[in-house]
């Protein structure tokens, strides 16, 4: 069985716009789910954080093999028999500069198979929270290779650290990635899709290029002792594939136009896939 390489995939996305595991890049049959393979497999994807933290550590850590690490996490999933299938880029390679990524939030998958998708076409920064980063050598990591950390706990200060930050990311050509829902939701909703996104993307003058993901097969922890300290590795789902859409670059605008538009884009996509979708206001 021949292995995906990061080359090999960003070659597909620049020729094609997408990219879909190959036939001889996966097993003829899934990993049966259990026990033992969400333990490898969490251990897979959650390996790449204290990896980080241990090459910074030594002064190694380059935004390359960073994403490397992340990358890592999409060659597992098709040795589990998973099919990543990721389209819809055609038209962000043809948008050269900068852009404001808005993406749904499922699990914590996404927040590590992203960044090296993203870096294909320009220097990346990311939003997530601050508690991220526990250790001082992952919180170095973490500044290092572009997080813009937030607290959530004063959204006011947060919108302002975002524009201050952002604009000054924007200005050395980096895009952003922001998740507008904040925390993993199984429903997108309107009402918790956050508009500071398109706001940062309207202040700094950058397009906007929403995001559907489908990362079912790795689920937050719900129920039971595990959780207290596994929340975010639950019950891996074999059975599922992985998707990765990128919806059409949205010429920057009034911020509630390019939310509206981002939202209704990613909330199409996922009822496409079978995703539930609240659009109440």
């Amino acid at each position: 069985m021949e292995k995906t390489t990061l080359s090999f995939l960003r070659s597909e996305l620049l020729r094609t716009g997408e990219y879909h595991t190959a036939v001889d890049h996966r097993p003829a049959e899934r990993r049966r789910p259990g026990a033992w393979p969400t333990f490898w497999f969490s251990l897979m994807v959650a390996r790449v954080f204290p990896m980080c933290a241990v090459w910074e550590a030594l002064h190694l850590l380059r935004p390359e093999n960073w994403a490397e690490f992340c990358f890592s996490t999409i060659t597992v999933a098709e040795k589990y028999g998973m099919n990543v299938h990721i389209e819809g880029w055609r038209e962000r390679q043809a948008y050269s500069g900068p852009v404001m990524y808005l993406c749904n939030h499922m699990s914590t998958y996404e927040t590590i198979v992203l960044p090296p998708l993203l870096m294909t076409y320009t220097p990346l920064s990311f939003v997530a929270k601050a508690s991220l980063a526990h250790l001082p050598a992952l919180e170095k990591a973490a500044a290092h290779m572009g997080m813009i950390g937030v607290g959530r706990k004063n959204p006011k200060a947060d919108l302002m650290l975002m524009y201050d930050v952002g604009c000054q990311r924007v200005q050395r050509g980096d895009s952003i990635l922001i998740f507008p829902q904040g925390t993993r939701q199984e429903v997108f909703s309107r009402k918790q899709f956050s508009s500071i996104g398109a706001k940062l993307a309207e202040k700094a003058g950058i397009p906007v290029v929403p995001i559907a993901v489908d990362t079912r097969c790795m689920p937050t922890r719900k129920s039971g002792f595990l959780k207290r300290f596994f929340k975010d590795f639950g019950p891996v789902d074999t059975s599922r594939d992985i998707r990765i859409a990128a919806g059409p670059v949205i010429p920057c605008g009034k911020a509630r136009d390019l939310h509206e538009a981002s939202f209704n884009w990613i909330a199409d996509k996922l009822d496409s896939w079978g995703i539930p979708v609240d659009k109440e206001k």
